[in-house]
């Protein structure tokens, strides 16, 4: 259910890891927690986020939840089609990302869970 090149976290985020860049967005999990998204708010780019840090809100019918950071790392992209169709997420939650981030060196993805974890975490 949940893409294996993919890691994720216990907030329901996901993070797709290159090299020292690396996109962000939120799980199939937490969207249908949430339910149909209609509006998301996203960090200016440049901002440098710490892991866990809140880095944007995302509206849906039903609640506004914050997303947090996976990771530390300077915000060098916004999805701006995603800013301007929201909705999108609810489709394809894991092909949505909403920021791309500039890892420094020496980032630690072990405390990322992988897809047989995050499975287990959300059952």
């Amino acid at each position: 259910m949940y893409p294996s090149e993919l890691k994720y976290t216990k907030d329901h985020e996901w993070i797709r890891l290159d090299g020292a860049e690396a996109r962000v967005g939120i799980t199939e999990y937490a969207q249908k927690q949430l339910g149909d998204v209609v509006f998301l708010e996203l960090p200016d780019v440049g901002r440098v986020l710490e892991k866990g840090e809140v880095f944007g809100t995302i509206e849906s019918v039903k609640a506004v939840s914050e997303l947090f950071s996976p990771v530390g790392g300077e915000v060098t992209a916004i999805n701006k089609a995603l800013v301007e169709r929201p909705e999108a997420v609810n489709s394809d939650p894991h092909g949505s990302w909403m920021i791309a981030l500039k890892l420094p060196a020496g980032t630690d993805p072990s405390e990322l869970l992988d897809a047989a974890q995050y499975t287990e975490l959300t059952r």
